[in-house]
């Protein structure tokens, strides 16, 4: 069963994302923000899409996603950018730094199952 790893500083938003997902049968694992979430790759987890908020304590989306790249295990882990943000600049950026996808919070659940399904590494 496909991991998606969390990453979002905001328990709401977690939960919301964690139940559309659980409910389309993927496994889950969350991070309050991209330190977490790296301390949680560091670990063993190996998830098959990233979700990470851009706007976060600690280390944001855009420090998570350059370091994740940096790992052997991530370098080519799909990684969606969650963002409240309209900002083209923002956006060009992450896609700059490795993100595969962006994402309008809060998605609409058929939004976020699709554009999970289209990244999903096939096995």
């Amino acid at each position: 069963m496909p991991t998606i790893l969390i990453i979002d500083d905001s328990a709401t938003m977690v939960m919301s994302l964690g139940q559309i997902l659980q409910t389309a049968n993927y496994e889950i694992a969350t991070a309050n923000n991209g330190k977490e979430g790296l301390d949680k790759l560091a670990g063993g987890l190996k998830p098959t899409v990233i979700l990470t908020d851009l706007n976060m304590p600690e280390m944001d989306g855009i420090d998570f996603i350059k370091a994740a790249r940096k790992l052997p295990e991530t370098k080519f882990t799909p990684i969606i950018v969650l963002s409240g943000e309209a900002d083209g600049r923002k956006r060009d950026e992450a896609k700059a730094v490795g993100a595969s996808g962006w994402l309008t919070k809060p998605p609409k659940p058929p939004q976020l199952l699709y554009v999970v399904k289209q990244l999903l590494p096939m096995g």
